[in-house]
């Protein structure tokens, strides 16, 4: 199995105020679990410069002006009351997507057989038109459609299973049949959307778990549900937004994952797409907030990426009964 991870500098350079989650600490955390001699086989890129062209494949030309229009030459401005753009923004962000769009290029060209991109700042939140929740352009969405522009991927989908639901990524699907959206997340919770019944065009796929639920809730709603639901999609690719907020430690959600629960998520979606898409899977990191179980969950999560199911226990239980879709 060759895994390619992609990282870039200039998320060290995407600062924010004190206080704010989305900070550069962040990154420096995952950069020192993936120098670790455990992962040692990866292979390791850095990110090319997305271009505007793969940009306004999701987005609007006018939210690709306010974006470059917002950046500053000093301090900071503000998008919205969470999402704030330093000197170093706009950088990190064109490389945040240069990163996906080149995942894509690694797994259809064979260079790898899988990608993780580790790079910030987020994108998951960031719709058509507007960014939001830390997010400025949504990596995973252009990704998608450049997937489908350049190599000619009928049906791609992305599977998110970030604490917060990607209302983003949801609204830029919305309204074509091609395009999978299957998140886990925990609601009530920011943004407010992703609940079971807000399906598209039947392509959007949402299974809300609730405050305080642990990986046999999660691993239930992906193995009862998402997972069902993608096989029958039959995708050419598979994007994972891979956000680690719902790990117990996390301070900006109340699920209560682990390590573990990543790490089986991963395989289960490496397996569909050995089935499906001859191993294609790129993985984008979204959000974790809690440095420790940032840097352990990415860990597991790429330490999965490269061995399949090797990474797992021999047995573990999938929590198939404990899902309550909301349906009589």
């Amino acid at each position: 199995m060759t895994t390619l991870v992609f990282t870039h500098q200039s998320s060290l350079a995407h600062e924010t105020p004190p206080g704010h989650p989305e900070r550069v600490d962040r990154i420096k955390a995952v950069n020192a679990v993936l120098g670790a001699s455990a992962l040692s086989g990866i292979l390791r890129r850095d990110a090319p410069r997305g271009l505007d062209e793969h940009i306004l494949l999701a987005h609007t030309q006018e939210h690709l002006r306010r974006v470059k229009s917002t950046a500053p030459e000093q301090g900071f401005e503000y998008l919205d009351p969470d999402t704030v753009m330093s000197p170093g923004t706009l950088e990190a962000a064109y490389r945040a997507v240069g990163a996906a769009t080149a995942g894509v290029d690694a797994v259809f060209r064979g260079e790898a057989d899988n990608v993780f991109c580790a790079l910030r700042p987020p994108g998951h939140h960031a719709e058509r038109d507007k960014a939001m929740g830390f997010c400025f352009f949504n990596q995973v969405a252009i990704a998608a459609l450049y997937a489908r522009e350049r190599y000619d991927a009928e049906r791609v989908a992305v599977v998110d299973f970030d604490v917060h639901h990607g209302n983003g990524t949801q609204d830029i699907f919305w309204s074509d049949e091609n395009l999978f959206y299957g998140s886990t997340h925990q609601m009530p919770l920011y943004p407010g959307t992703g609940s079971a019944d807000e399906t598209g065009v039947g392509n959007i796929f949402n299974a809300p778990l609730k405050a305080g639920d642990t990986g046999l809730e999660f691993r239930a709603a992906m193995q009862t549900f998402i997972l069902p639901a993608l096989e029958t999609f039959s995708p050419d690719l598979i994007l994972v937004s891979a956000g680690f907020d719902a790990h117990a430690r996390d301070p900006l959600g109340s699920l209560q994952l682990t390590e573990e629960d990543f790490a089986w998520a991963t395989v289960r979606l490496m397996e569909v797409a050995d089935s499906m898409c001859s191993g294609r899977v790129v993985s984008v990191l979204e959000g974790g907030y809690d440095l420790q179980a940032l840097a352990g969950s990415v860990g597991v999560h790429v330490h999965a990426l490269m061995h399949g199911s090797d990474a797992l226990p021999e047995a573990e239980d999938d929590g198939s009964d404990d899902f309550d879709d909301g349906e009589d």
